[in-house]
């Protein structure tokens, strides 16, 4: 079996165990991130930055000096990771790695790059590593070129009054790469900076607001560097460039987490911003905007507020955990906190027996969080589904896996039974556990909207058989948000047990809590 088809099952398995109902034939096609545009490529480039073209830059300029001044700093390689283990080796080794060849011309940028030698499998994974970098025993990889990269602490670099700057700029020239210098730079090398940005038409006065946490991406043939921006989109890339680059966001945030699926395995999806200049590159981000980029940007943003606002001085919520990887499924209207990559639901026979083989690697790129972004046209739509999920996630953190496999294992096994009804009808075995998450996750799901975009306090899962209302009357009588989390320990399965928590907990608020359990019961 293809591991497209078996996503495609694994996918099947996220349509049952979700907030709102979805069928449960998912084909390959839907599985994809809104179609992502594969990256088109032209002709193959002369690098400036081999140690051949910058010993032939250099001696132009130096006549009187040696080429032999010019040594290799660093390695243009590419691997090709066999399986997801070699993949996950390889970024946590700290790699910077990219799917597409960085000496080419692109003539039709995309979000990714799979090279059609490799068929299905994981694609060529391209980066730049120190001459002297120790490869992985195992791993394919091949050096492709040997490069002279300036700016570094390498004892290659040669001494005494020499203009790197202009060594580069004569390389790219020599090397037929001229019209890629940015004439802004004549002087010196600078620092990229700016601001990314996206607008939320119903907050903030519809003004744009920074793209949180994300990280920025640039580069020119082999040169490349990359930071995250700060709460208010604002970056700075630590390293000088010359040349015209390459933007991309890759949406791996600084909080912890990663958002991720495209139609090829990646840990973190990237969206191409273009060209811009060395100086920087600003951009907002709106719902008319590439719509795979709005809806990484809404989830990005609302993520990184969730859990920057489960501190003790906001919400004082427990965190989701770390290492988060959220898929975005365009085909799907429903979302789910199903915990794959945290080991949820591997250990099921049910999971088992409908994933086969599959089941054994999920747990690597398998998603935490998916968000059904079918029918999800504006920030809102992104920011209720996101913070409904996240709450899911902090909820998990907080009883850990046994409790989690439960409540899979009802999600279902009530799925299959009621011909589809995501929630069942509240009987069966773990019922409870269904009851108390999702009361929780509508709560703070309109909680958190509220807060958002004002008004009285949206009515979120009320119409299921289970009461979110609860939480809500408690609130407006005192009660917050941690209050209502702190109860909801490993133990507490059932809306008894809950109410009986709750009561041990805040005894000063005893009788206020009967009356409303018994109201809602």
């Amino acid at each position: 079996m293809s591991r497209l088809s078996s996503i495609s099952l694994l996918c099947a398995l996220l349509a049952a165990c979700t907030k709102v109902g979805a069928g449960l034939e998912v084909s390959q096609a839907e599985t994809a991130d809104a179609e992502p545009a594969m990256i088109v490529l032209g002709k193959k480039l002369d690098n400036p930055y081999s140690t051949e073209n910058m010993r032939d830059a250099f001696v132009s300029l130096y006549p009187t000096r040696s080429g032999n001044d010019i040594k290799t700093s660093h390695l243009y390689v590419r691997f090709l990771p066999a399986d997801e283990y070699e993949l996950e080796y390889l970024t946590n080794s700290g790699l910077d790695l990219v799917d597409y060849p960085l000496d080419y011309e692109i003539l039709s940028d995309g979000d990714y790059y799979q090279d059609p030698s490799v068929g299905e499998n994981i694609t060529w994974q391209y980066t730049v590593v120190p001459a002297d970098y120790d490869f992985p025993d195992g791993i394919r990889h091949e050096i492709l070129e040997e490069c002279f990269i300036t700016e570094t602490d390498f004892d290659t670099r040669a001494s005494g009054g020499i203009d790197w700057s202009a060594v580069e700029e004569e390389a790219y020239r020599m090397s037929g790469n001229g019209d890629m210098l940015d004439p802004g730079t004549k002087a010196a090398k600078v620092y990229p900076s700016g601001r990314i940005t996206i607008v939320d038409e119903d907050a903030n006065g519809g003004k744009p607001v920074g793209l949180s946490g994300v990280r920025v991406r640039c580069n020119t043939f082999v040169k490349f560097s990359n930071t995250f921006t700060d709460r208010d989109g604002y970056y700075t890339i630590p390293r000088k460039f010359s040349a015209n680059l390459k933007y991309r966001l890759v949406f791996k945030n600084e909080k912890g987490f990663a958002i991720g699926f495209n139609l090829i395995l990646q840990p973190a999806s990237a969206s191409s911003l273009g060209k811009g200049p060395a100086s920087g590159l600003n951009a907002t981000i709106t719902k008319d905007s590439d719509r795979m980029l709005f809806l990484r940007s809404a989830v990005n943003n609302a993520a990184y507020e969730y859990i920057t606002r489960c501190g003790a001085e906001d919400m004082d919520l427990t965190l989701p955990p770390g290492d988060l990887r959220i898929w975005l499924l365009s085909k799907l209207d429903a979302s789910s906190a199903v915990l794959l990559h945290h080991k949820v639901g591997v250990s099921h026979e049910l999971v088992k027996d409908f994933l086969g083989y599959f089941a054994s690697l999920i747990s690597f790129f398998a998603p935490d969080v998916t968000i059904g972004t079918k029918n999800m046209d504006s920030y809102s739509d992104v920011y209720r589904a996101t913070c409904h999920e996240l709450a899911h996630c902090s909820h998990f953190s907080q009883v850990g896996l046994d409790y989690w496999n439960r409540y899979v294992e009802y999600i279902l096994r009530s799925y299959v039974q009621t011909g589809g009804m995501t929630y069942g009808d509240g009987s069966g075995s773990y019922a409870g556990y269904c009851e108390v998450g999702e009361m929780w996750a509508y709560y703070l799901e309109s909680a958190m909207y509220q807060d958002r975009y004002g008004g009285s306090m949206p009515q979120f899962g009320t119409s299921w058989w289970f009461s979110p209302q609860i939480f809500r009357y408690l609130d407006e009588r005192g009660l917050d948000r941690s209050d209502f989390l702190d109860a909801m320990q490993p133990d507490v399965t059932s809306l008894p047990a809950l109410q009986s928590e709750m009561i041990s907990l805040y005894p000063s608020k005893a009788m206020t809590i009967e009356q409303v359990f018994f109201r809602y019961k």
